[in-house]
């Protein structure tokens, strides 16, 4: 593996997207590596080119509620291994993939949403917290990780448009937050954010109010990296100008790597 190109994107809803030109945005970009979010499908519910697109092996992990959560994985070589087993409550919602590529060991996740009550908050943060021990324990093996995804919370004031008003909700909470400086604490690089500390960029924009098209919006989705993969980061892209979803891809560009 010279080069890798790894893409992530919630596309909520990937029957939807499909219909929106899916299948032709995948053969013009051709990431070696592209892991869906939100994809609100059965694999018996998707179509043969949607499970077997030509150059792809496709992996799935999708929730016992029908049209509910749900991640995938496309990618060009052929895992050593792939697992959704984090934990129970969260493989039955199909939160997480897990996948070893020999180099380094991919985590993608689809983090709960806290809901506007916080109900969910106490849920959210038990599932990134298992989320971050299974990456020390491969870390601990002596493994590289990259994990990615919607990782559903904006880190800093400049990853929201308008965080004085969203100071109370949730995906912007101070526990939330947190989470990711602990994240960033154990040695993890924010790709994105390292590779651009000043950009302002968002990954996701809601639907009503004309959101999208006055970028109010949000940096919800990443890649984190373990400390002994960044010298082989040479880039870390959010591409807002690829629609079909409420959030839009963001990519990580690998080399070299050990």
């Amino acid at each position: 593996m010279s080069v890798q190109k790894l893409v992530s994107w919630n596309i909520n809803g990937l029957r939807a997207l499909e219909r929106k030109g899916f299948l032709a945005w995948l053969n013009e970009n051709e990431p070696d590596i592209l892991c869906l979010q939100e994809t609100k499908a059965h694999p018996d519910q998707l179509s043969e080119t949607l499970l077997t697109p030509p150059g792809y092996r496709t992996y799935w992990s999708a929730s016992e509620r029908k049209g509910y959560s749900g991640v995938a994985l496309y990618t060009r070589a052929e895992p050593l291994s792939v697992s959704e087993a984090l934990s129970p409550e969260y493989d039955r919602e199909g939160r997480t993939l897990i996948a070893d590529y020999g180099s380094f060991v991919l985590l993608t996740a689809y983090v709960p949403n806290g809901s506007r009550d916080h109900s969910r908050v106490p849920f959210k943060m038990a599932y990134k917290n298992k989320l971050l021990a299974a990456c020390e324990r491969l870390r601990q093996d002596g493994r590289s990780v990259v994990v990615c995804g919607d990782i559903n919370t904006a880190h800093r004031e400049i990853d929201l448009a308008r965080p004085s008003q969203n100071k109370n909700s949730t995906g912007f909470l101070p526990v939330e937050r947190a989470w990711i400086d602990s994240f960033l604490d154990l040695g993890y690089f924010d790709t994105f954010r390292s590779m651009h500390p000043e950009r302002i960029a968002y990954s996701w924009w809601a639907y009503w109010g004309g959101a999208r098209e006055r970028n109010v919006g949000w940096r919800l989705d990443y890649f984190f990296v373990s400390p002994d993969l960044w010298p082989s980061v040479r880039a870390a892209e959010i591409h807002p100008d690829v629609l079909g979803s409420d959030h839009c891809p963001v990519s990580l560009t690998l080399f070299n790597l050990p």
